[in-house]
């Protein structure tokens, strides 16, 4: 099997909520979404997609991948897309660094590896665990009070476990995080997730103000070694995420005792390939992990589905849906949320066909 050709599409995402804001006032309205389709010779096609959370958030944005894409793309054609480390390894001789731009690619070939077994992902990935995983909300920041009834309304719709967007003010967050946990039950789980935006002294002052509370504290400054200071100083759970991009770093931060569950996220480790990789190293470490990606619509839930659904259920802490929080579908047969939960699809490859009159025509194609 040889690939023949490979188009990228772009495609808007528009919220339910209309905006998504997170740390340090920044927010997005509608998510720019790449989706790579896949061609081989034996008539076998795959899909990819790559959805940055805006360029102000990790060191990727939306057009740095479809123009990653196309210089990566040329050197993939004639090869065997079921070769996955070879393609990895192609790809980064060709484009040192950025993974982001690699994940779709390598998404795409793995649906294709699936569909040429007649196996889901998940069987390749492992095979799965249970009937389903469980989900947690992200909760766009806004006033306390408008954060806690966010909440309320998605625990009625069966999510158990809800990531708090905080990361601004000090006062403000630890107001928001004690009228979130005011609602919920003892067997909820909370995560203040500060993607980054706290200065140490900052984060301090809200680990020791709400250190009476059952809270996980997630990424709270923006470099390790900050995050590791307050590690050090707080009895509050734990969770590193924007640091953590590479094997070594999940090394280091399990050598240093730095994290009690770790965030992984499919394309800023390069695809499906990597996050394995660092998924079964957190299995023999006996670190649990949050499964998901930066965003992505239909076909990265599907991929995310896959990965989290094939995670020993007691080292899955949590993972998303990311599909629910977009009005648009790109493609059919993606898992759905039930209940605060989704499974990964049964059918062979990732289990989604992309929708192509919602895709249109390409932006790039090469082959």
């Amino acid at each position: 099997m040889k690939i023949t050709r490979i188009e990228a599409f772009q495609v808007d995402l528009p919220l339910h909520e209309g905006n998504y804001s997170w740390s340090e006032g920044k927010s997005v309205d509608v998510f720019d979404s790449t989706v790579v389709i896949v061609h081989t010779d034996q008539g076998v096609t795959g899909c990819g997609e790559v959805c940055p959370l805006g360029p102000v958030y990790l060191p990727a944005y939306a057009r740095g991948a479809r123009s990653g894409i196309e210089e990566l793309a040329p050197h993939l054609i004639g090869r065997d897309p079921r070769d996955l480390l070879v393609l990895n390894q192609l790809m980064d001789r060709q484009l040192k660094g950025h993974p982001y731009v690699k994940s779709a690619i390598d998404v795409a070939c793995w649906d294709i590896l699936g569909k040429s077994c007649g196996v889901p992902v998940a069987t390749l990935l492992g095979g799965t665990y249970g009937d389903d995983v469980v989900l947690y909300r992200a909760i766009s920041q806004r006033p306390a009070a408008e954060m806690a009834e966010n909440v309320a309304s998605y625990r009625e719709q069966g999510y158990r476990r809800f990531q708090l967007k905080v990361g601004g003010n000090a006062d403000e967050d630890i107001a928001r995080i004690r009228a979130v946990r005011e609602i919920l039950q003892p067997t909820d789980k909370l995560i203040a997730d500060a993607n980054t935006g706290w200065l140490p002294h900052e984060a301090m002052r809200v680990c020791n103000a709400v250190r009476d509370l059952d809270v996980y504290i997630e990424q709270p400054c923006a470099s390790y070694r900050e995050c590791l200071s307050i590690r050090e100083r707080t009895p509050l759970p734990f969770i590193l995420d924007e640091n953590i991009d590479s094997l070594d770093m999940l090394l280091r931060a399990a050598g240093d005792r730095a994290m009690d569950c770790v965030n992984l996220k499919i394309s800023k480790l390069g695809g499906l390939t990597r996050a394995r990789q660092a998924r079964d190293l957190c299995i023999s470490l006996g670190i649990a992990m949050t499964i998901e990606d930066t965003w992505g619509g239909d076909i990265v839930t599907a991929a995310i589905a896959h990965l989290a659904h094939s995670t020993p259920t007691e080292l899955l802490f949590t993972s998303t849906d990311f599909n629910s929080y977009v009005t648009r579908s790109i493609a059919d047969g993606a898992p759905q949320r039930v209940n605060g939960r989704m499974a990964s699809s049964a059918s062979p490859g990732l289990g989604v066909e992309p929708l192509t009159d919602v895709l249109g025509k390409p932006v790039y194609s090469v082959g």
